[in-house]
């Protein structure tokens, strides 16, 4: 992939290096030391209930955000993930208000396709490339809740909702052409559009999902697969059901990880941390919680909530892979929690089945950005560097 930087067209210098590609989250519903004060799902300000109002809530405000994305920028993060939905703030507005304040990272975009015209948002994509030199990436998402979707006006069912989003991603992809096109279909209706200039570098865009049809839809439309972190035999299942399902469509895809983070010098250190997190978190707080989440339709977030099933004593779920975060909070619910060389060791497991992006997030998201950056990265890194040393075997003969 290329980007633009002063009129020049040069490589990313993440993304096309080879090796493991390392993105990070922007807290577009607030951020705090615990997840006592309020829970990524929650609408913006809104606090489980049962949960203890902890000091150091941090709102999700522009100095806020412009200094955590200035920090993973200069930390050498690849890219910045934006969260979709009513518990946060709208994902294309922010990151186009941080395109100044950054220099080459890339804004990952979550959005959901139906709730904006595919040709608008072709549009928009190509306007927020030219703006930014080309750091523009897009997350497909195509809601997880009936109930939230209905607020916004969208009355379709799961099923029917990734139908829509392939459907969108088909009308996108024809507008990035930049020839006149037609389109009629069962969700969009289109009659000759023209995208007179197109986005240049193409955005890559990113799906996940666990469903048959999210599986679907990725294998044909999305250049990489997301997933949640599961445990590796199981990220594992999932990426060679997806590849499989690419190869049948004459496609190939790269494959990504979505994960929470705590790194300290020592292991003990990082469970510490750990515990502090959810220290804020009563059993009527879980309880409300499992509620919320298990009502969902995601069978992603289905196969989150079943690794721990809300009992605080099955949070531990794989080596250094510990559930605690998704007691309450929706969507990625686990974290790698141990010393920074064990936490190289866990993402050198997830890389040898084939994980090459890892989009990882932590409380507060500031800190922990840097714990991971001077901690695990230069782990990361070394170990990608003897790989390469590493003489070739001799096959014999």
């Amino acid at each position: 992939m290329r980007v633009y930087m002063t009129g020049i067209i040069v490589r990313d210098r993440h993304i096309d290096a080879g090796g493991p590609v390392f993105h990070w989250f922007l807290p577009t519903g607030g951020d705090s030391r615990t997840l006592g004060g309020r829970a990524h799902g929650l609408g913006i300000g809104e606090r489980a209930p049962g949960s203890v109002a902890a000091p150091g809530n941090r709102p999700a405000s522009m100095d806020y955000l412009a200094q955590l994305a200035r920090a993973v920028d200069t930390l050498g993060y690849a890219g910045v993930l934006t969260p979709t939905g009513a518990h946060c703030e709208d994902a294309w507005v922010v990151t186009a208000a941080l395109i100044p304040h950054t220099r080459r990272l890339r804004f990952l975009v979550a959005f959901r396709p139906g709730l904006i015209a595919p040709a608008l948002a072709a549009h928009m994509a190509a306007t927020f490339q030219r703006l930014s030199a080309g750091r523009l990436m897009l997350n497909v998402v195509t809601g997880s809740s009936g109930a939230e979707q209905r607020g916004y006006g969208d009355r379709l069912d799961h099923d029917e909702r990734y139908a829509r989003a392939e459907e969108f991603l088909t009308v996108v992809r024809a507008a990035w052409r930049g020839e006149t096109f037609d389109h009629h279909g069962r969700h969009f209706d289109v009659e000759g559009g023209l995208l007179r200039e197109p986005p240049d570098p193409l955005p890559r865009v990113y799906l996940g999902g666990s469903s048959d049809a999210a599986v679907g839809v990725a294998a044909r439309h999305a250049d990489v697969y997301l997933t949640w972190g599961e445990p590796v035999a199981q990220v594992a299942e999932k990426i060679d059901r997806v590849r499989e399902a690419a190869e049948r469509c004459g496609r190939a895809i790269r494959f990504g990880i979505r994960l929470h983070v705590i790194t300290r010098d020592t292991a003990a250190q990082a469970w510490a941390d750990a515990e502090r997190l959810i220290a804020g978190l009563d059993a009527t707080a879980v309880a409300a919680g499992q509620r919320h989440l298990r009502a969902l339709e995601s069978i992603g977030q289905h196969r989150m909530l079943d690794l721990h099933g809300g009992d605080r004593s099955r949070l531990l779920v794989a080596p250094n892979l510990w559930a605690g975060i998704g007691l309450v909070r929706g969507g990625a619910g686990t974290a790698l929690v141990g010393s920074h060389e064990e936490v190289a060791e866990r993402i050198a497991d997830y890389r040898r089945v084939g994980i090459e992006e890892f989009v990882l997030s932590g409380y507060p998201h500031l800190e922990e950005a840097y714990a991971f950056a001077e901690g695990v990265l230069p782990l990361v890194r070394q170990s990608v560097d003897s790989s390469d040393r590493a003489p070739a075997r001799s096959t014999g003969g």
